[in-house]
């Protein structure tokens, strides 16, 4: 919306208290919602291809193969998530290591994709524009940066296509501002909540600063 310079409102929600009228609305009781008029959308994906259909400009490419790639690539984001994820909720450096070794399977594919997919030098998936793709990506990547700076993992050492896609998403106003501004601090209480070893590290850098 933010890339379509759509007005609308935001109502965050508690995910782990949902209040019932979330729930009267939201069938699978995930977020993000969208409420246009009296009609209700849910599910990231669904909600971005409405978007991309009844309001310009276009995020998806024109021609039809290539949006089908895109579209492809956007379902590939669950298998990336699951990876990193694997890395920032564990919560002890063993469980770390398991997934910094399940990493380069998911991580090579997009580190293709990139190679594959683009028109230039980028910076974006399919080139100097952003689209569809880069916003469902984008969270992920925010988030993982984030536990990065506590257990230095290196994790994206080996992809430089995807490190600099990263540096480009996150230096992008559209995808900084599609957080609240407390994010880091919320995102940092749920690591300690879960009990994750980038907690630990967090708190022991906490302590040191002080």
């Amino acid at each position: 919306m933010r890339a379509k310079n759509v007005d609308f409102e935001v109502t965050y929600v508690n995910l782990r208290e949902k209040p019932d009228w979330f729930l009267e609305i939201s069938p699978h009781g995930k977020v993000p919602v969208l409420k246009v008029d009296d009609e209700v959308l849910f599910e990231s994906n669904a909600i971005a291809e409405y978007l991309d259909e009844m309001v310009p400009p276009r995020l998806h490419p024109e021609d039809p193969v290539k949006r089908a790639r895109n579209r492809a690539w956007t379902d590939f984001v669950p298998d990336f998530s699951r990876a990193l994820s694997k890395i920032s909720y564990a919560k002890t450096p063993e469980d770390i290591a398991e997934g910094m070794a399940a990493l380069p399977k998911p991580l090579s594919r997009v580190e293709e994709a990139l190679t594959r997919e683009r028109e230039g030098d980028g910076p974006f998936f399919n080139g100097s524009g952003l689209s569809l793709v880069d916003a469902a990506y984008a969270p992920f990547l925010m988030r993982f940066t984030f536990v990065e700076k506590y257990l230095n993992t290196g994790a994206l050492d080996d992809y430089p296509k995807i490190g600099a896609w990263r540096d480009a998403l996150l230096a992008d106003e559209r995808i900084r501002n599609s957080v609240p501004e407390d994010f880091e601090t919320e995102f940092a209480r749920n690591l300690v909540r879960r009990e994750t070893h980038a907690a630990t590290l967090m708190e022991g850098a906490s302590e040191a600063a002080e």
